[in-house]
């Protein structure tokens, strides 16, 4: 534990994916106390088409109270 799910936009490169990844990994591990070994790193890309139905609607508009970083698009 943890396991960190990052929903974006479909397109980045590889490369990008992981440099994203190794500085989650290290953030986690400075700021959380997490071992390298607890943490895991998916992600989901989206066509921008989809992006309204399938992240915003499920995962921001309906966990509102959760969220610690609110997107400035609503």
């Amino acid at each position: 534990m943890p396991h960190i799910v990052v929903k974006l936009y479909a397109g980045k490169t590889q490369e990008q994916k992981s440099e994203l990844t190794r500085k989650i990994v290290d953030l986690f591990m400075s700021t959380l106390g997490s071992s390298e070994a607890s943490l895991s790193v998916g992600f989901e890309e989206y066509d921008p088409k989809d992006w309204k139905e399938k992240v915003v609607g499920p995962d921001i508009e309906a966990k509102m109270s959760t969220l610690t970083k609110k997107p400035g698009y609503l």
